[in-house]
């Protein structure tokens, strides 16, 4: 009975953890589609408004704006999902709840003892 439990709750975690890097592959992959396309518009407009010729364009910080932004947002998913999940992850939530009960045990132990 606990060993199907384990496997269950092992096999929730991992399909949580794959959700997990799922949404983050998503989001980037809409990032550089979105990001391509805008900056796309962005160097067409400069260009054919006759402002700038194409390769000055390409130095407009409007082109770089939303890749510099929402790279930002990007770069804290990563983390949350790839970087600093071993600090404050499930792991470190398991061993901490241990660690509790086991203090929480000797001290009930010691109080019973007296």
């Amino acid at each position: 009975m606990e060993k199907e439990y384990l496997k269950e709750q092992q096999y929730l975690n991992a399909k949580k953890r794959v959700k997990e890097i799922k949404g983050f592959y998503s989001h980037f992959l809409i990032y550089l589609i979105i990001n391509i396309f805008i900056s796309g518009i962005i160097v067409f407009g400069l260009t054919y408004s006759g402002n700038s010729s194409f390769s000055e364009s390409f130095t407009n910080f409007g082109v770089y704006s939303t890749w510099l932004f929402w790279g930002i947002g990007v770069f804290f998913h990563w983390i949350s999902v790839f970087g600093f999940k071993n600090l404050f992850g499930s792991a470190w939530e398991e061993k901490k709840i241990k660690e509790l009960m086991k203090k929480d045990y000797e001290r009930n132990n010691k109080i019973l003892k007296k």
